[in-house]
């Protein structure tokens, strides 16, 4: 049988962070002689060249390409494709990861589809969700399935295809050529296959590209001359046309980096200018939002003092998503949302109503007086509104989206003013949010995106106000899981499924403790989401202070089962407390950390106690140890980078499998 797959990917002085990359295209389940690597080296002096041609040295299916450095990966690229034997070829960048299976799952598919490209479900740590991965689809169309959102090389291509149409990478190129080459590809492919249910390749972050603005508008020329050649006039290209107007030339405009830069930024404006007037009519800007309309305004009459004015205005904007309800319907997790779009000041963003119509209020700095109504009009964008609700997993960062029923609110604000909001429901099914499938054990993350005609904005969703809902609930598909809503220190929502202990399961839902001092005791309080019917473990809660002693005080815990499905169980711990030269088993002035004990080990809680002229207050955990911070807070550069060294997920997975689960009892 011949090679089915060629994997190609470029490298340049790489160091170890390759690593992953090629341990993940060594270890396909493909068989070795159904698929081949082809590493170009882009004259490496890091040692690469010597280890990669170790490595081919012992494995018949790697080859390695030595060039000359060029400093570019198309030239990479292209020698590479021109080297390849496989019906088709995939192209890696050295920070990605491909998934195990991804190879086999790609190819079953491209031939079940009889596809020239296949796209196989990405997965970044950055940036927005890709929404073209809500379902797979067998005949993508390019604007009905976002694939513009997708011009990434990390794709698979029938060889055949790309030798008939001669496609190839432009040479030097940056990052609009590998869109370009892309995006050629989808305009002459017969068939684009979308594969959603399996994740494929885990991308790296690129560091960022320092491009000149002219070599920019030469390649965006170039790839507005192919949609010419391929598309033919009408609303297909002008929507084309808006997109690579408004990610390629006007948002560049508005960014911090565009206004901070005094010296360049006039040349990279008239560049902006004249490409405007050659490529990019009037008509296309009614396919932007607000903002860039105004943006496209101010291109079109030269007035780049103002497109300064609102990058610096409109920088803190962001987007409001608060709870209104948090409830169980069996094992269905039902969320009310309310959502809105706040303006650089932190207040909700207001708009003019004159007549029957809407319009956006720019900022005050700005010089509005030559501005046609039309541009600041949002009307229908309004009634087009929309939200995104979608749950990420905080260790493999996959994303799944949510249905939402929503509907779009005029809130009035004084007069002549409304604001927008959005209200909506979504039904959260662990059994079945993931394209059908359960949702995988581990934290999940609850995000909005909203989509509003005036601004386009997302955020992490907020607690309501009023107790927390901590009640767990037993899902039963796969198997017998506990399923927990939890709250980051920031009051985020998030989602617990199969917590690894009884311990565990209440640390995540322990900002929910209440606490109260009687008869020179304090009583704390803490949510239990489950209790299950042996009662849990004996446990004891201690608290340990933070003072330079170091003390620790230590009172059993009584759990008291809540309504299964209905009622949260509860922890009570009956604390001595003394203001004045407190013993031992007292709790006395200063601040105290909290964690559960058991026969399993110690847990820390994510709550402390400070105690001040005899009054216990409650604070968060990572506020008195920074070292303490939520499960569920926001990934770092350094969970990222543990995520990507060779063998630690396997590791970390093994050792939670390990892990004595208390469901199981």
């Amino acid at each position: 049988m011949g090679v089915k797959v060629s994997v190609i990917v470029n490298v340049h002085n790489p160091g170890d962070t390759a690593d992953a990359c090629i341990r993940s295209m060594l270890e396909q389940t493909l068989p070795a002689d159904e698929y081949e690597v082809i590493v170009v080296d882009d004259g490496s002096t890091d040692g690469i060249a010597e280890r990669l041609d170790t490595i081919a040295a012992v494995r018949d299916h790697v080859r390695v390409l030595h060039l000359p450095y060029t400093g570019s990966p198309s030239r990479g690229r292209n020698v590479g494709a021109a080297a390849a034997t496989g019906e088709y070829v995939y192209f890696l960048d050295p920070g990605d990861r491909l998934e195990r299976d991804a190879l086999a799952h790609m190819y079953e598919r491209a031939v079940e589809t009889d596809a020239d490209v296949l796209i196989g479900r990405l997965i970044r740590d950055w940036g927005p969700p890709m929404t073209a991965f809500e379902r797979s689809t067998a005949r993508a169309d390019i604007l009905r399935d976002r694939l513009l959102t997708l011009l990434l090389p990390q794709q698979l291509y029938r060889r055949a295809f790309l030798e008939e149409h001669d496609l190839g990478f432009s040479v030097p190129g940056g990052r609009l050529g590998e869109q370009a080459f892309v995006l050629r590809a989808y305009l002459q492919a017969k068939v684009i296959a979308v594969l959603a249910e399996h994740v494929c390749c885990h991308l790296g972050e690129r560091p960022p590209a320092e491009e000149e603005p002219r070599a920019i508008v030469r390649e965006l020329t170039a790839l507005l001359d192919d949609i010419d050649a391929f598309v033919g006039e009408g609303r297909q290209r002008d929507r084309m046309y808006a997109y690579w107007l408004r990610y390629a030339v006007l948002r560049p405009l508005v960014t911090s980096k565009f206004a901070d830069s005094s010296v360049d930024r006039g040349m990279h404006f008239r560049v902006v200018q004249d490409l405007m007037v050659r490529r990019f009519p009037e008509r296309l800007d009614r396919h932007l939002p607000v903002q860039l309309r105004v943006v496209a305004a101010y291109a079109r009459a030269g007035r780049l003092d103002q497109i300064v004015l609102m990058s610096n205005a409109s920088r803190r904007a962001g987007l409001r998503a608060d709870l209104t309800e948090v409830r169980w319907d069996a094992h269905v997790l039902v969320l009310g949302l309310s959502v809105e779009v706040m303006a650089g000041d932190g207040s909700p963003d207001r708009y003019r109503v004159d007549g029957d119509r809407l319009h956006w209020i720019p900022p005050r700095a700005l010089d509005t007086r030559k501005l046609p109504e039309d541009v600041t009009d949002i009307t229908d964008a309004v009634e087009r509104a929309r939200v995104e609700l979608y749950v990420r997993h905080t260790e493999t960062g996959i994303v799944h989206f949510l249905p939402l029923e929503q509907h779009v609110e005029r809130v009035q604000d004084g007069r002549r003013r409304v604001r927008i909001r959005i209200k909506g429901e979504t039904r959260l099914d662990i059994t079945s949010a993931a394209l059908g499938q359960p949702l995988r054990p581990g934290q999940w993350e609850v995000h909005v995106r909203m989509f509003s005609g005036a601004n386009q904005a997302r955020s992490r969703v907020s607690r309501p106000e009023g107790p927390l809902n901590c009640l767990g609930v037993l899902a039963q598909r796969p198997r017998m899981r506990l399923v927990v809503p939890c709250w980051s220190d920031n009051g985020e929502l998030g989602l617990a499924i199969e917590p690894r202990s009884f311990s565990e399961s209440i640390a995540l839902v322990s900002p929910g403790v209440m606490v109260k001092q009687l008869d020179k005791h304090l009583y704390v309080v803490l949510p239990v989401p489950y209790v299950p019917p042996s009662g849990g473990p004996a446990l004891e809660l201690v608290l340990r202070g933070t003072g330079r002693r170091g003390r620790e005080v230590s009172a059993p815990a009584l759990v008291e089962a809540g309504v299964p499905g209905r009622i949260a169980g509860q922890l009570v711990a009956k604390v001595p407390v003394k203001r004045i030269m407190p013993g031992v088993e007292h709790l006395g002035p200063g601040g105290w950390l909290s964690s559960l004990r058991s026969s399993e080990g110690e847990f820390g809680l994510r709550f402390a106690l400070e105690m001040r002229r005899g009054k216990v207050d409650v604070r968060p955990a990572a506020a008195v140890d920074p070292e303490r911070r939520s499960p569920m807070g926001r990934d770092t550069a350094l969970h990222r980078l543990g995520r990507r060294l060779p063998g630690a997920r396997h590791l970390v997975r093994w050792a939670r499998a390990g892990r004595h689960r208390y469901l199981t009892d």
